[in-house]
């Protein structure tokens, strides 16, 4: 049994519900994988669940969920799959962090909240070709030109997880009149929006994560939702459901490894190879790495709530947690390959697509690199 890292019984209770609701989801990763579809079905059963509306606020009909709470379910729902996990992540995540700041004016706040309590789901377009993470601090090429009252935006954003299934983008531009970057609020149905499906990934192929073209889409002035000042990062905590959905990756790779190692029994043994000292030592190593990986995110999470007058402490923690746990991920993945042998290779075999979903965390932000300077300079100067 894993250790439990529950707060309250009801939040055990309600992880177990959610793990009732998602049952069905192993079945189809792997014809989900093969044909390069996007999860659909699933997506459906979470919003039937409830689960877009876990971290909205209560007074718009949402949940009130935690970022504790969202991390817990999001690790799960990685356990069960991984693709559909991140993508739904990210609409959780960013209702999350909506709620939290109320950053944009009171009318479009309370208008965007309505929607999502009536099952809109949402996600930001940030990255592009020509810049890389949006994180580098690159100039989106997407443009927003003012014309009377309305603004026109131009470009193409790339990585646009959950695409099929979005009702609503928050797509950053590059303000040219202001020569500032901004955000605006974009809704689906609008001319001059499309999506073109050009996701092709060995990894986290149902994430749906397709190219999203704005084509002279006019906007009216309360869209322009949030500006950015120059040179100010704020940390984002509920970005750890990166690593958490990376953790419930490993975890079902973990799983199937260790009852692999106790039915396998190869007739030049005795009995299963659970006997033998090297799977055992494997195996032991996975626990352990697995119970650091786990102590880590979810001690940093619980003090990220219960402590607010030292997030600018913790902030640097918060990218150490996602590398860390990461890469641990990976780690207890291969682990539990060497386990099961050349078996897990096999392309009916979960463990080769655990293999190549979990590599993907390194490519979500915040870069390992990135990290590592941030924690030296913290120190050096």
């Amino acid at each position: 049994m894993i250790m439990s890292f529950f707060q309250s019984a009801e939040q055990k209770k309600y992880i177990e519900k959610l793990e009732q609701a998602i049952q069905s989801f192993p079945e189809r990763s792997e014809a989900l994988d093969e044909s390069k579809g996007f999860p659909f079905e699933n997506i459906q059963e979470l919003k039937d669940f409830g689960y877009p509306i876990l971290t909205l606020a209560k007074e718009f009909g949402g949940q009130g969920g935690s970022l504790y709470d969202f991390l817990l379910a999001q690790e799960k729902i990685a356990e069960y799959c991984g693709p559909t996990a991140l993508g739904i992540g990210w609409h959780v995540g960013t209702v999350l962090s909506l709620t939290e700041k109320r950053p944009w004016k009171k009318e479009v706040m309370e208008e965007f909240f309505k929607e999502v309590s009536k099952g809109s789901l949402v996600n930001t377009a940030a990255s592009e070709a020509g810049t890389g993470s949006p994180t580098r601090g690159g100039r989106p090429e997407t443009t927003a030109i003012k014309k009377g009252d309305q603004w026109i935006l131009n470009g193409r954003k790339t990585f646009t997880t959950l695409s099929p299934v979005l009702d609503i983008f928050l797509v950053t531009a590059w303000v040219t009149d202001e020569e500032q970057m901004g955000t605006f609020l974009v809704h689906r149905g609008i001319q001059g929006v499309t999506i073109e499906e050009t996701w092709d990934m060995i990894s986290m192929q149902g994430t749906g994560s397709h190219d999203l073209i704005l084509n002279e889409v006019s906007l009216p002035e309360k869209y322009y939702v949030m500006q950015k000042e120059p040179g100010k990062r704020i940390p984002e905590a509920w970005l750890l459901h990166i690593p958490a959905c990376y953790l419930g990756i490993a975890t079902a790779a973990r799983n199937y490894a260790i009852e692999f190692a106790k039915t396998y029994s190869p007739n030049s043994l005795p009995g299963p190879i659970r006997d033998l000292p090297n799977v055992q030592r494997t195996i032991g190593e996975i626990e352990l790495e697995l119970a650091e990986a786990r102590h880590f995110l979810y001690s940093v999470a619980g003090k990220w709530e219960t402590q607010p007058e030292n997030h600018g402490e913790l902030s640097k923690e918060l990218g150490a947690v996602k590398l860390s746990v990461v890469n641990k991920s990976i780690t207890i993945v291969d682990k539990a390959m060497r386990v099961v042998g050349a078996k897990s290779l096999q392309r009916t075999n979960p463990l080769q697509r655990y293999y190549r979903d979990v590599r993907a965390g390194l490519h979500n932000p915040p870069m390992d690199d990135a990290t590592i300077t941030t924690l030296a300079k913290s120190v050096l100067y």
